[in-house]
C-alpha cells in the first residue's frame, strides 16, 4: 500500500496527510474548499520547518514529504487508484454518508476506506457502501504529527483482514495502534467528554474559575492542559457534537451537555479558532502561545 488520498485539509487532514507522506506514502490531499486546501500545505510547511529547525527531520526529508503530496479539490479525481482514503472531514454525521456513497461508487472495489471521525458510528457510516467489510475507523489524535496514539475502529462488518491491515499500517506510521469496538465516543471521547463536559458544570455552576479549574487539574492530576483550554484547543462545537452522539446513542443524561457549552456555541465562542472560548484568543500571539505550549 503505498498511494493514500486523504480527504479534508483541515488541522487533523492536514496532519494525517503529513504522517502518510513523511513516511514514503504518495498522498493525495483533497478539499473542495481551495484556500483551505492552500492553508493546509502551508501548514504542513510550517510543521515540517519546526521540525528541521529541532533537528528531527533535514532539509532533504522536508523537500520529499513536500513531494509525497499532491492537492486536489475533486472527490472522484483525488481519490482514483488509491489503496486507502481516510476521511477527516467536518464531524457531520450526513456529510460523511455523502462522502461515503461517493467513495463507494468512485474508488476501486479493493480500495479500503476509512474515517477518522471521533464519534460517529462506524457501521452506519458503513451501512451506505456496498463494501462495509472494507470500512473502518482510524481516529487519530491531535496534533496528529506528534501524538502517537491512533484508535482503530472496527464496524460490526468490519473483516478482520482490513483491520490487520490497518493496524499494522498504522504501526508503519510511528504510531501506536489500538483496537476498540463501535460504540459512541468509543474509548478516548466517551471517557475525555464526560470529564471535559464537567469541568463546564463546574464553572456553570460557581465552584470557581476558569483559570482556577484548569489549574486544579493541571498540578493535582498532572494534565499536561487543563480541560477547559482543552475544550477550546479541540473546539467547543467539536465537543458539543460528541456530547450530542453519545447522548443520542446512550440515551444516558450523564453525556447530555452543558447549557453553558450549548450557549457558547450557539454565540459563535467556538475557542481557539473563532478567537474566543473559555479564554481569549483575540491577538495572535496568545493563540500561538497556547498552540506551542501543548505542542512541546
Amino acid at each position: 500500500m503505498k498511494n493514500i488520498a486523504v480527504i479534508g485539509a483541515g488541522t487533523m487532514g492536514n496532519g494525517i496527510a503529513h504522517v502518510f507522506a513523511q513516511n514514503g506514502f504518495k498522498v493525495n490531499l483533497i478539499d473542495i474548499n481551495k484556500d483551505a486546501l492552500e492553508k493546509g500545505i502551508q501548514t504542513i510547511t510550517k510543521n515540517l520547518e519546526r521540525m528541521v529547525v529541532k533537528d528531527k527531520i533535514t532539509n532533504a526529508d522536508k523537500k520529499t514529504t513536500l513531494n509525497n503530496i499532491s492537492s486536489y479539490t475533486s472527490i472522484k479525481e483525488g481519490v482514483v487508484n488509491t489503496e486507502l482514503v481516510v476521511e477527516a472531514a467536518t464531524e457531520n454525521l450526513d456529510l460523511k454518508l455523502k462522502i461515503f456513497k461517493m467513495l463507494d461508487e468512485t474508488c476501486a472495489a479493493s480500495t479500503i476506506l476509512a474515517t477518522n471521525t471521533s464519534s460517529i458510528s462506524i457501521t452506519q457510516i458503513a451501512a451506505v457502501t456496498s463494501r462495509p467489510k472494507q470500512v473502518i475507523g482510524m481516529h487519530f489524535m491531535n496534533p496528529v504529527p506528534i501524538m502517537t496514539l491512533v484508535e482503530i475502529i472496527r464496524g460490526y462488518n468490519t473483516s478482520d483482514a482490513v483491520t490487520n491491515t490497518i493496524m499494522k499500517l498504522s504501526t508503519t506510521l510511528g504510531k501506536t495502534p489500538v483496537e476498540v469496538h463501535d460504540y459512541p465516543g468509543f474509548v478516548a471521547n466517551r471517557i475525555l467528554m464526560p470529564m471535559l463536559n464537567e469541568s463546564i458544570e463546574t464553572l456553570y455552576n460557581g465552584v470557581a474559575g476558569v483559570s482556577e479549574i484548569d489549574t486544579v487539574m493541571k498540578l493535582g492530576m498532572a494534565h499536561p492542559m487543563g480541560p477547559l483550554q482543552l475544550a477550546d484547543f479541540i473546539g467547543l462545537d467539536v465537543c458539543l457534537s460528541i456530547l450530542n452522539v453519545m447522548y443520542d446513542g446512550f440515551k444516558n443524561p450523564k453525556y447530555a451537555p452543558c447549557p453553558l457549552l450549548v450557549n457558547m456555541v450557539n454565540a459563535g465562542k467556538l475557542g481557539l479558532k473563532s478567537g474566543e472560548g473559555f479564554y481569549d484568543y483575540s491577538e495572535t500571539r496568545k493563540a500561538e502561545r497556547v498552540s506551542k505550549q501543548f505542542l512541546k
